[in-house]
């Protein structure tokens, strides 16, 4: 996706290519998937997967393993909880949030401008219109009036590391949304392609309080460079 959120994918952008540059999953044709994620959603999710706005639009790795993780360990946790993804793309992690755990509050799926219908669609397409809102979010711009007033304590990010470019915009709006809600948590997976994305990594770690998370699968996706963590601020 273009613009100042999220970037083309290093296949769009002969600048990012690099000596360890990991091959990307081939791109799909526009399709309707239906996911249980390993039995965890007894009705499944329906997500449309579409690329011509971006490569947003299509399912990624870590999108799976953060909404399985959601899904297994915080279920009953998330009542109370102010919920809001960044880069949502087709809205797969905050669409299976709100399909799978007891969530109170209406939560909040953004990307850029490219993806707002491919969100609208996957959040009718689920009958989740009462539950789940899509809005226009882009790294390194102030964030919008709504986010602001709704005070997110609960921050949902896969994939969203994978055009260096990209990477100080991204942090900064992590800062933000720190800063404006001190005592929530950002849960972050990312799929390690290049040597930059642990660069990003590394200045996280000097920004925000970054833990590894524990899951049972983390043997299986680590395997496979993919590494899940919770970003705070710093008390």
């Amino acid at each position: 996706m273009e613009g100042t959120g999220r970037s083309p994918s290093p296949e769009f952008s002969p600048l990012a290519m690099g000596e360890d540059l990991a091959p990307l999953p081939e791109y799909k044709a526009a399709t309707t998937t239906a996911l249980d994620f390993d039995g965890l959603l007894a009705e499944p999710l329906k997500l449309h997967e579409d690329l011509k706005t971006g490569c947003g639009g299509q399912l990624w790795p870590a999108g799976m393993v953060l909404a399985k993780h959601m899904l297994r360990y915080h279920r009953e946790k998330l009542g109370k909880a102010r919920i809001l993804e960044l880069g949502a793309g087709g809205g797969l992690v905050g669409l299976a949030v709100a399909s799978g755990c007891k969530v109170d509050a209406p939560m909040y799926i953004t990307d850029q401008l490219e993806m707002e219908a491919l969100m609208q669609r996957n959040i009718a397409l689920n009958g989740l219109q009462d539950r789940v809102r899509s809005i226009i979010l882009n790294w390194g711009e102030p964030l919008p009036q709504v986010v602001v007033d709704f005070k997110p304590d609960t921050i949902l990010a896969a994939d969203c590391v994978y055009f260096e470019p990209a990477f100080p915009l991204l942090l900064q709006t992590l800062g933000d949304l720190l800063t404006l809600c001190p005592s929530a948590t950002i849960y972050f997976c990312f799929k390690k392609r290049r040597r930059a994305d642990m660069h990003f990594l590394a200045k996280a770690k000097k920004t925000f309080k970054v833990v590894e998370i524990e899951d049972s699968e983390r043997p299986t996706f680590s395997r496979e460079g993919l590494f899940l963590y919770t970003f705070e601020a710093r008390r």
